[in-house]
């Protein structure tokens, strides 16, 4: 390449971009990339890079890469300078199969103050649940709005299942639900005449505490969906 082409004259800063670019795009890009010259492949290992490259969904990982050494080492590379899908991925692990409360709320909350939707679903979640925390109760609140007004709980919700669905049965252990999350006069009323608001999703529900309250439900079901 170095007689074919003047792409090496080009500044690191657009190098920089385009392996960004490629590497959102999937792993395979990303080492497709590296392979081109001596430059893509200094810039495609740099720590910005690799904490942008699109990891797939657990059902979708190549087992292989697990396996091969030079897979696993670049997986443990970008978890070690802190990819947020992947420390979101360990942080629900040591939460709710290690138990290692401490170790994954460190996580979560790493991942999380990244911006990855995900981790600040499972974020909010978690501090909703904490039943005489009102402080914790009320940045729950401000993080599950945030997402609802964005349509992202689905697509946060799909990404935890995804995570926990993947184990061996009753691995997973979730956190408890007390029944005081029901707080107000529609929810009880509903309660009352045994009605299931989950058949339509909670998009009709009009407090924003019980729509909150909806999806921790859903939440700490997700070992027995």
């Amino acid at each position: 390449m170095e007689h074919l082409s003047t792409a090496l004259e080009l500044p690191h800063d657009v190098w920089l971009a385009i392996a960004i670019k490629v590497a959102t795009n999937s792993i395979e890009d990303l080492c497709s990339f590296c392979m081109t010259c001596c430059v893509a492949r200094d810039v495609g290992d740099e720590e910005t890079v690799l904490r942008m490259v699109a990891i797939p969904p657990p059902y979708e990982m190549n087992w292989w890469w697990i396996r091969d050494p030079v897979g696993r080492r670049f997986f443990e590379r970008c978890f070690e300078i802190g990819h947020p899908e992947l420390l979101f991925r360990e942080a629900l692990r040591e939460l709710y199969i290690r138990r290692n409360h401490a170790i994954g709320w460190e996580m979560l909350q790493n991942a999380a103050s990244n911006g990855f939707d995900a981790a600040q679903y499972a974020l909010s979640m978690e501090l909703l649940i904490r039943r005489e925390d009102s402080e914790a109760k009320k940045k729950g609140l401000e993080l599950f709005r945030m997402l609802e007004s964005g349509g992202l709980l689905p697509a946060c919700f799909s990404n935890c299942f995804a995570v926990l669905a993947i184990s061996w049965p009753n691995e997973v252990q979730m956190p408890e639900k007390g029944d005081d999350h029901t707080v107000c006069d529609y929810r009880r009323r509903a309660a009352e005449r045994g009605s299931v608001h989950g058949v339509r999703g909670a998009d009709h529900i009009p407090c924003i505490w019980c729509r909150a309250d909806y999806e921790v439900e859903r939440y700490v079901d997700i070992p027995r969906i």
